[in-house]
């Protein structure tokens, strides 16, 4: 009788213990993507992580396209995009079986950026336009100056360099003069360093180069007011080089997944976009 009773305490205890070890389960959370978002995912992810204990959250960049091969590979449970899916890549996924969700989760302006010693305060988008695909190879060209204009660009695999092209080059190729960068903070050293560089960063990480470089006020067209890129300008469409940000899950995301999704618009999720320098998706 008394085996049987110890018998059956041991089975309680190791019930009890099994429980127990499964709530302590840790979930690990892959979001891959975006180099502009990088920042502001790592700081929804660590605060994510205080208020979920057992979720493990993993981010990386390599850029937008590099996120969204990856979700419809199943290397990633999110993607973080600072472009919109393209057409081929939606038909990639239904190829795989894989049915991508989109949600916009912030709005970022792109900054245009010059070197501090540059006299330039404002460009045209017209005049952007001629200088990234190498119409306008000098500073003189369009008034400022005698330097040469060094370019400085995302390199192709960032959704900042797609929607650039996209947006300001009107689907121009880039001058083969541009220099490709790895990163946004290697645009902002080169820029800071050489008065005839020009490049184009998210505005959150231009405002966090503080001197180093200079933020040019753009005008839509010759008509149009200089507008600087700002929070309100962004959500009230006036300043012209902006865009939305995304993320991205498959129809076979989990619930960590929806989850992360959901704390980033919440009101927590909305505040750290804003301490992280980005645009709110509310007005």
């Amino acid at each position: 009788m008394k085996k049987r009773t110890a018998f059956y305490a041991l089975a309680a205890l190791l019930l009890i213990f099994g429980k127990s070890s499964a709530s302590e389960k840790k979930t690990s959370l892959i979001i891959k993507g975006s180099d502009t978002m990088v920042h502001l995912v790592t700081n929804w992810a660590e605060e994510f992580m205080k208020q979920n204990p057992n979720a493990e959250v993993a981010v990386t960049g390599g850029g937008s396209g590099t996120g969204i091969a990856a979700l419809i590979n199943g290397t990633t449970e999110i993607c973080a995009s600072s472009r919109d899916i393209k057409d081929k890549e939606k038909k990639l996924a239904a190829q795989k079986g894989v049915e991508v969700e989109e949600t916009v989760v912030a709005r970022d302006g792109i900054a245009i950026v010059v070197n501090p010693k540059n006299p330039i305060k404002e460009i045209e988008m017209n005049q952007l336009e001629q200088i990234f695909t190498g119409e306008k190879n000098r500073w003189n060209e369009i008034g400022y100056g005698n330097e040469e204009i060094l370019v400085f660009s995302r390199e192709s695999s960032s959704g900042t360099y797609v929607f650039f092209q996209e947006h300001v080059l009107k689907n121009k190729d880039y001058t083969p003069k541009a220099k490709l960068m790895p990163a946004t903070s290697a645009i902002i050293k080169s820029v800071s360093t050489d008065k005839g560089a020009i490049g184009y960063v998210g505005l959150g990480y231009a405002h966090a180069a503080g001197d180093k470089v200079k933020i040019l006020a753009v005008k839509a067209d010759s008509n149009s007011p200089a507008v600087m890129p700002s929070d309100q300008t962004v959500i009230d469409g006036s300043y012209a080089v902006a865009r939305p940000l995304y993320l991205y899950v498959s129809n076979k995301a989990s619930k960590s997944a929806r989850a992360f999704v959901d704390f980033c618009l919440s009101e927590k999720g909305q505040a750290i976009v804003k301490e992280a320098g980005y645009v709110t998706v509310k007005k």
